[in-house]
């Protein structure tokens, strides 16, 4: 019971907290890349020292606005020790409105391992995710007609 109500009460602040990331952990990575219901999700990843990435994260945001068929998530690379610092850059930025996370794992290469075993943990990083289960993923700076590319 008391779960519940916890749960509850974070589900109600959720909204107010939206530039805040919440934990993830290796076991939150078969949701997170799980083909959506419909459309499409994209996973921007992210970190704090990553040149490009608030650029990316800025595209990403606005494909999405144009896009109702969009799922965008936000992960940091970064501990979530540094929570503090990763919702100061995403509120900065305009971008504290999409869901975000940032790792909470000891061993972040298992995570990144888990997310894209193709991928070398280089930031940013762009994972599409379609409803009929094929993606494509992306390392490097975002234009408008790249992130078409990768939706189609």
């Amino acid at each position: 019971m008391k779960r519940i109500l916890l749960l509850t009460a974070l589900s109600i602040a959720m909204p107010v907290f939206a530039a805040a990331p919440v934990a993830f952990t290796p076991a939150d990575v078969k949701a997170l890349v799980a083909p959506p219901a419909k459309g499409v999700r994209m996973v921007a990843l992210w970190a704090l020292d990553c040149a490009y990435c608030e650029e990316n994260l800025s595209a990403l945001a606005t494909w999405q606005r144009e896009h109702a068929d969009v799922d965008l998530v936000f992960v940091a690379t970064d501990s979530i020790g540094q929570r503090d610092a990763l919702s100061a850059r995403l509120k900065a930025a305009g971008l504290d409105g999409v869901p975000s996370r940032a790792y909470a794992d000891a061993t972040p290469d298992r995570i990144n391992y888990l997310i894209d075993p193709q991928w070398g943990g280089e930031t940013p990083r762009t994972l599409v995710i379609r409803a009929d289960g094929t993606r494509k993923a992306f390392s490097g700076a975002l234009s408008s007609e790249r992130i078409a590319s990768l939706v189609k």
